[in-house]
């Protein structure tokens, strides 16, 4: 049998990133935290830890830290159906994989409305989400994937619509002749990382070709539409966070009647379904309150 309170010193240090953090979660001393995962160690004989700053876990010790985070959310299901048995100290943590634009958009809303746990996001692109499930790290994600991964179940949400924008003055300089193929080419466009292909999505929806402008790299859903304001480039906007801007005149939609619509999906780990069924629902719910159809 594995000696829990081992297993919680690992997860403590793998989660906050050091000893005396770790230490300070658990109320016990830094040393007695690297005597527990000493042993631990010792016991399975593999490393688990990658001591450093901060610290980091080895394929075999981020194992494990999932395997605590879901026995964690199983007891606290237990704890509705037989409510004298003693619950824990600390209140179950849900792993969740979201999209920053999600994140920026409605899914802050589905948390506030789940009470009774802590959450330990991780941001990735929507077409890239899923496989934080595949792998087994996160309990739920928020994904562009339509198809259930094996071992989870999936519930559409609707889409989240993007319109590419730009401020009046760059359109002035950059479009004065128009939105055509030539311009887009040239001007400076903004993208979120190397895995956000919205821009060039709806550049070959436009133009039917594949363009390749200059770029600016901005990873933040805020600093898009603050670089759009400022005129320092054009990109695809959640409509959400750009539809005051458009209506006052801050921003422009280069194509109005060509947003970009992306699907997305709630696919959650089915042996922690009971666990996350009021997540479930809360975030279905906020989803659609937010999205447009798919």
């Amino acid at each position: 049998m594995l000696d829990y309170a081992h297993l919680s010193a690992l997860t403590a240090v793998i989660r906050t990133g050091s000893f005396e953090r770790a230490a300070q979660h658990l109320n016990i001393t830094p040393s007695a935290v690297s005597q527990r995962i000493k042993l631990l160690e010792e016991r399975l004989g593999v490393v688990l830890v990658v001591r450093g700053q901060p610290c980091t876990a080895t394929q075999v010790g981020q194992r494990l830290c999932q395997h605590v985070e879901q026995v964690a959310l199983l007891e606290s299901s237990l704890h509705e159906d037989l409510p004298g048995l003693q619950a824990g100290n600390q209140p179950v943590t849900l792993r969740i994989a979201v999209n920053a634009d999600s994140l920026a958009t409605w899914f802050i809303k589905a948390m506030a409305r789940t009470e009774g746990y802590l959450f330990d996001l991780v941001l990735d692109d929507q077409d890239h989400s899923a496989e934080w499930l595949r792998r087994g790290e996160v309990v739920a994600a928020v994904t562009a994937h339509a198809t259930p991964i094996q071992g989870c179940d999936c519930h559409a949400l609707g889409a989240l619509r993007y319109v590419a924008t730009a401020s009046p003055e760059y359109c002035a300089q950059w479009f004065a002749d128009g939105f055509g193929k030539s311009a887009a080419a040239r001007a400076p466009c903004l993208i979120f990382n190397q895995k956000d292909r919205l821009q060039a999505d709806w550049l070959r929806q436009a133009f039917g070709t594949d363009l390749q402008p200059p770029l600016h790299w901005l990873p933040s859903s805020q600093a898009f539409v603050d670089a759009a304001l400022a005129g320092i480039g054009w990109g695809m906007n959640p409509e959400p966070l750009v539809m005051e801007h458009l209506r006052a005149g801050r921003l422009v939609a280069l194509r109005p009647d060509q947003p970009l619509d992306v699907p997305l999906f709630w696919q959650q780990s089915r042996i922690v379904a009971p666990v996350l069924g009021r997540m479930t629902r809360t975030v279905v719910q906020e989803a659609r309150t937010m999205l447009v159809p798919a």
